[in-house]
């Protein structure tokens, strides 16, 4: 089976896409000609042909606008923001007409289109290029929103969202492109190559929305997670010495809450971990359910790790970064409570 970097998974996905269902097109900022400024989409122009990979105008709200269009009529368009940060000018067109299509025509019409867009920090991107804007999504009826941790996940999860006939944002941890990141910023960076998650099949296969993994198994603590901080949770686990279980969200609309209670329901204790900044995060929500759903089985308080509420810093990256140390001492907290 080959390995993939989450580069490549997310081309081959693309790639598998346009080849068996005419109806695929993608088109955003650079991704034609260029490839994308990550390369996701590298060499699909030249295979597929113009009228199926092509350059956008620098305009997110005419890009998801026109793809909104494309969908209403039947093509399953995936276009690319850039960078997350950048999604807002198209954000009115993703609430207001995404969103709301299928319930104000009956039915008649739908949005099948994909957005996809690299988010989150740790490339020292500053405040512009860093954020995490999930809960921003979350919130909002009718779109589903989906974070991948891995290549082999990556790849499957594209392809459902493509398949998928409800608007889906598609957002990719920059951070682990090229390699899983733990969060230990002094250390040598790593590949994905030689991890068993980034062996990844030649052809299609899918991995469902709304259902989350188990990472870890454990007694002590649920550990909850996505993206980049699975990882990051994964070395904070190893380094507090707890027994934690860990599930890696996956999507967080649709949310597995059968996965979560399950575990919590086990553990008795929780730690939620983002990367987004705390007030208003979506951990806030994942809390919420879980306390209403676990509160006789709780024996801590439910703990949150999460970015500070300010700017993404450039200067100070690494105290704004939840790494393991802030994560390894929650979950010890939550056993001494």
């Amino acid at each position: 089976m080959p390995t993939m970097n989450m580069i490549q998974a997310l081309n081959s996905a693309l790639d598998v896409m346009l080849t068996e269902d005419p109806d695929t097109l993608i088109f955003g900022e650079d991704v034609g000609y260029f490839g994308g400024v990550f390369r996701v989409t590298e060499g699909l122009q030249k295979k597929h042909g113009l009228t199926r990979c092509f350059d956008a105008p620098i305009s997110e709200g005419g890009i998801v606008a026109t793809a909104i269009g494309m969908g209403a009529y039947g093509l399953r368009p995936v276009v690319e923001i850039q960078f997350a940060d950048y999604i807002l000018p198209a954000y009115d067109q993703l609430v207001s007409e995404a969103a709301r299509l299928r319930y104000r025509s009956n039915g008649e019409f739908f949005a099948p289109i994909t957005v996809r867009a690299p988010y989150g920090g740790g490339i020292f991107g500053g405040q512009t290029h860093s954020q995490s804007p999930e809960a921003i999504f979350a919130h909002i009826t009718g779109l589903k929103t989906v974070i991948p941790s891995n290549p082999y996940d990556a790849k499957g999860l594209l392809i459902a969202a493509i398949e998928d006939d409800d608007p889906v944002i598609f957002l990719e941890p920059k951070r682990i492109y090229n390699g899983p990141f733990d969060g230990r910023h002094d250390q040598s960076l790593r590949v994905w190559a030689g991890e068993p998650r980034a062996e990844v099949p030649a052809g299609r296969y899918t991995v469902p929305l709304g259902q989350a993994a188990l990472v870890r198994e454990g007694l002590d603590v649920t550990v909850i997670a996505y993206g980049t901080m699975v990882h990051v949770a994964e070395a904070g686990i190893a380094e507090s010495g707890v027994d934690a279980e860990l599930i890696d969200l996956r999507s967080i609309v649709p949310l597995d809450i059968e996965t979560i209670v399950a575990s919590v329901r086990k553990t008795g204790r929780c730690v939620i971990l983002h990367e987004a900044s705390r007030f208003g995060g979506f951990g806030g929500e994942l809390s919420a359910l879980i306390q209403e759903r676990c509160f006789y089985h709780l024996k801590s308080p439910i703990e949150r790790v999460a970015g500070w509420d300010t700017p993404y810093p450039h200067a100070f990256e690494w105290d704004y970064f939840p790494g393991p140390k802030r994560l390894a001492a929650a979950l010890i907290r939550t056993l001494e409570a």
